[in-house]
């Protein structure tokens, strides 16, 4: 291992991890048969039943192709998040036909027809082209936010069924305290809010710690509530003030958001409030920054001098058909962070001091991260055959080997509790990894003094001079340290190197950021230009094997900024990646018999995202 001198940085032993919490792995966004977008695309039969059996470590068997399927390592912690809109309503359908109770007899008679020709679709598995089609067309986001839908033309198909949902809600939730099994496995009761006006993604994942007792006072919000992201916020507090729980949202695939995920401000087109960044921090403190559809921590565009930063890029927005991929600021969450910066010294809070997690947004019912042993975003996008999909227009889309074996969130709790888990994501104590389990430790301070990083009480001694990850630093003297910690995943690949990423206002209110590599395997040393030579490639590309004689197990480091400013405010993640190692394309495309995956690349450095540290300017 070699640390970077000139950036003050130190070798330090091999680190202990703490005694004072626990790292939780989990998933906070899955779907199951319960969301109309998954049954429609050939998830019939894995409800929650299978999501917990599978996150729990048991086999279970896949709802498409009908093998036995189970997860590498269990998770610790998972969320149920179907979609509110219809909620159950395509599974009640097709199993229990339509109810026409209270309804006239032309209504009627629609809703019989809609329930033929959506049941004749899915006894045929033909009912991609109606979700396909139930997707909304590109327009004006403020504009389509403002009307009374936000979805597709085909959803004006579907016959009103509150009923369906209301017993959904109600066995998703039963099912959720029925498996919560406190200090072994938490589950969290949750849904999907899929606001998407003008097939813009504003969608939040919402998570409570309340129990089902709580929960059945309350249907889920949805989109056909409010299109408004601080709708959303008002009814949490409304319903948190009513049932005594807590409430998160977390946005996702801020990648597709049109620019509008962390824009500069509301959707309604006026300016951010004392009032509006409040909540948001409130119910936002974190977000997903990685998932199967694309990475949303940066962009080449955005990040020219960033070599890392063209990682599994997801350019489609959800739409019927393609329209151009056009890479703004508000969609990557690192712009965000920056963004944040300048949003606070011109109204004293910041919108966007959020922490980061990763999940899957797996539509199977089963939360697979794992290259080798992912099932893919939909039912559908199992098998090496069905990853490849055809349009008729010629035009590019997504297709199974466009989706990312991603993600994973981190939590670093107390218990393995919903009270606990949740706190962790208040004060934004976690982080995201794109599938391996990378334990990462992260502390800044004005000044460690002399911590023992090979004990485990080195949390307290970090923490007594400095924050976590997640938390806040003012330096008054001197520049801020921080101490960086990474073990790779017991069962997976080594490390290539630590980095941290810092971003910043410079003295006429720019925003800058800079990448530091602060730790790295083997004997590298930087280039003339400063960059750090690649680690290799030891991935085989006939069998998909890779050879852990490089790169190294552990990497850590002590770094002190060597270009800090003082009174210029600031923030620091550590991101942390691995050797290569081979993507499930390659698997796929090796099992075909082919060499190559076509477009899609052979290989993929995973990585570890910690959550920002924030320096205050004074």
């Amino acid at each position: 291992m070699r640390l970077l001198t000139l950036a003050a940085a130190l070798a330090l032993p091999l680190c202990a991890w703490p005694a004072d919490k626990q790292l939780l792995w989990g998933d906070t966004h899955l779907h199951t048969s319960y969301s109309p977008d998954a049954y429609m695309n050939n998830n019939y039969t894995a409800d929650p039943n299978t999501a917990y059996r599978y996150a729990m470590g048991e086999p279970v068997i896949h709802p498409y192709h009908r093998a036995r399927i189970q997860i590498g390592t269990p998770l610790d912690f998972l969320v149920v998040s179907d979609h509110a809109e219809y909620l159950g309503v395509i599974r009640t359908i097709h199993q229990q036909g339509v109810d026409t109770t209270g309804l006239g007899l032309w209504d009627s008679l629609k809703a019989r027809f809609a329930a033929w020709y959506l049941n004749r679709a899915l006894d045929n598995h033909t009912a991609m082209d109606i979700f396909i089609d139930a997707l909304p067309a590109p327009g004006d986001v403020r504009a389509t936010a403002s009307g009374a839908t936000g979805l597709g033309n085909n959803t004006g198909m579907l016959p009103p069924m509150p009923q369906a949902s209301i017993d959904t809600w109600r066995a998703q939730t039963e099912l959720a305290d029925q498996y919560y099994r406190p200090g072994e496995f938490t589950t969290f009761i949750g849904w999907e809010w899929s606001s998407m006006p003008g097939a813009a993604n504003l969608h939040r994942v919402v998570l409570t710690d309340g129990d089902k007792r709580a929960a059945q006072t309350f249907q889920p919000f949805s989109l056909l509530d409010s299109m408004y992201p601080e709708d959303l916020w008002a009814w949490l507090e409304e319903t948190s003030a009513a049932t005594g729980a807590n409430f998160l949202a977390i946005p996702h695939n801020s990648n597709v958001s049109k620019g509008f995920m962390f824009d500069t401000t509301r959707l309604r087109g006026t300016a951010f409030d004392a009032d509006y960044i409040a909540r948001r921090m409130k119910f936002e403190p974190i977000v997903e920054i990685t998932q199967i559809k694309g990475d949303s921590e940066t962009h080449p565009s955005l990040s020219p001098d960033d070599e890392f930063a063209d990682f599994e890029e997801f350019p489609f927005y959800l739409t019927p058909h393609y329209s151009e991929y056009v890479v703004a600021p508000g969609d990557y969450v690192r712009s965000a962070l920056k963004r944040g910066l300048a949003l606070q010294r011109e109204h004293g809070r910041n919108p966007y001091q959020f922490g980061v997690i990763g999940s899957t947004d797996a539509h199977t019912s089963v939360s697979s991260a794992e290259e080798d042993n992912f099932w893919g975003k939909l039912a559908t996008d199992s098998t090496p055959e069905t990853k490849q999909r055809d349009w008729e227009d010629g035009t590019p889309h997504p297709d199974g080997w466009t989706m990312s074996a991603s993600g994973l969130a981190a939590v670093w709790a107390e218990d393995n509790t919903r009270e606990s888990i949740m706190a962790a994501m208040q004060r934004r104590e976690v982080y995201a990894t794109t599938g391996p389990r990378i334990r990462l430790q992260f502390y800044g301070a004005a000044d460690f003094g002399a911590p023992d990083v090979d004990s485990a009480t080195l949390y307290r001694q970090a923490t007594a001079s400095g924050v976590p990850m997640g938390g806040e630093l003012t330096v008054r003297e001197g520049a801020p340290e921080f101490l960086v910690l990474a073990d790779k995943d017991p069962v997976g690949a080594n490390l290539d190197r630590i980095q941290i990423v810092k971003g910043w206002l410079d003295a006429d209110g720019e925003q800058r950021e800079q990448v530091y590599d602060v730790s790295w395997a083997g004997e590298r040393q930087p280039g003339a230009d400063g960059r750090l030579p690649a680690v290799g490639n030891t991935v085989n590309l006939k069998t998909g094997k890779v050879d852990n004689s490089i790169g190294a197990p552990r990497l850590e480091a002590r770094w002190r900024d060597p270009d800090h400013v003082p009174g210029q405010p600031a923030f620091y993640y550590a991101r942390v990646l691995q050797i290569p190692t081979a993507r499930h394309s390659l698997l796929d495309a090796i099992a075909l018999g082919r060499e190559h995956a076509g477009d899609h690349p052979d290989t993929i450095q995973e990585r570890a995202y910690s959550s920002p540290i924030w320096v205050a300017g004074s």
